[in-house]
């Protein structure tokens, strides 16, 4: 089967539209219809259905689209081990994770000593980066840690403590601590339900037997902080992040009776082949949370 006709296929899967997937290829709607059309003579079944104004992947178009990324993934595979042979002169790495801030010292490390090496890194969700992954979107995630999986490698690398953070004009600004029973009584800005953040929070309070009703749902870390810095109310954020602000109009409260906690750490695919540059970037990472006493792949 040709190789850019399950390149075509993909996009359109990913795209679920015609018009956007041929100008993500660079070719002509026509050309790409036509192009999906041999495809599906060849498999003998259609693989999207089309109704109104939208696309809709068929049971068939289902079958293939798993096996056309696995057999992405065995290209990109064979990729790595070819630039393995070369060294780390050349080559990519994609990262999904819970905040760039996690990875910000990594990435300028890493570009120093290999600058012709493309990083790309996407904030995403936790759920949105294991999906990546299973999916090969993905290379390496850096994310709260999911439940043992059969698919993943999880290496842990710190805990993550969520803080309860206002203005210094706040009425709390010099409380030692916020219990949680009291937080969820107070105007709070959170992260929207999709985020482990979030679910650090509610896991909480449910254990506690608490609602929590956010006056505000934003999908930044950097908007939240803005809110809570114009005393709009407190905002939920995780500790790693607060590590890197410094500004004398904000207060950082730690959040008690419970402790909203979660391991944050590494997670790759089982089956993926570690080329010696996601070695290295993991060993970076690792030095940057665990310092020398770490146990990298070699």
């Amino acid at each position: 089967m040709d190789y850019r006709l399950l390149e075509y296929f993909l996009a359109v899967c990913e795209e679920l539209h015609f018009t956007k997937a041929a100008e993500k290829l660079g070719i002509s709607q026509p050309t790409l219809s036509q192009q999906i059309r041999a495809l599906e003579q060849r498999i003998g079944s259609p693989l999207f259905q089309r109704l109104g104004k939208k696309v809709y992947v068929t049971e068939a178009g289902e079958i293939l689209l798993k096996h056309s990324r696995n057999i992405f993934h065995e290209l990109e595979q064979a990729q790595a081990a070819f630039n393995e042979i070369q060294g780390m002169q050349r080559g990519r790495l994609r990262i999904g994770c819970s905040g760039n801030h996690l990875l910000t010292e990594t990435m300028m490390a890493f570009h120093a000593l290999y600058p012709k090496i493309e990083l790309s890194v996407a904030e995403l969700a936790t759920e949105e980066t294991i999906e990546g992954l299973l999916n090969n979107q993905l290379d390496l995630g850096v994310v709260f840690l999911p439940e043992a999986d059969d698919q993943l490698v999880r290496i842990p690398l710190y805990k993550e403590k969520l803080l309860f953070v206002v203005s210094s004009n706040h009425s709390l600004a010099g409380s030692e601590a916020i219990r949680l029973e009291d937080l969820v009584q107070l105007p709070v800005a959170m992260l929207p339900k999709k985020f482990y953040v979030r679910h650090m929070i509610e896991a909480c309070c449910e254990q506690s037997d608490l609602v929590c009703k956010p006056i505000l749902e934003l999908s930044t870390l950097e908007s939240l902080l803005q809110m809570a810095k114009n005393n709009v109310g407190g905002a939920v954020l995780p500790g790693s992040y607060m590590e890197h602000i410094q500004s004398s109009d904000i207060r950082c409260i730690p959040i008690v009776d419970p402790v909203p906690q979660k391991d944050v750490g590494i997670v790759y695919r089982k089956d993926m082949f570690l080329c010696q540059t996601t070695k290295t970037f993991m060993k970076q990472v690792m030095h940057q949370f665990l310092g020398e006493n770490n146990n990298a792949p070699a």
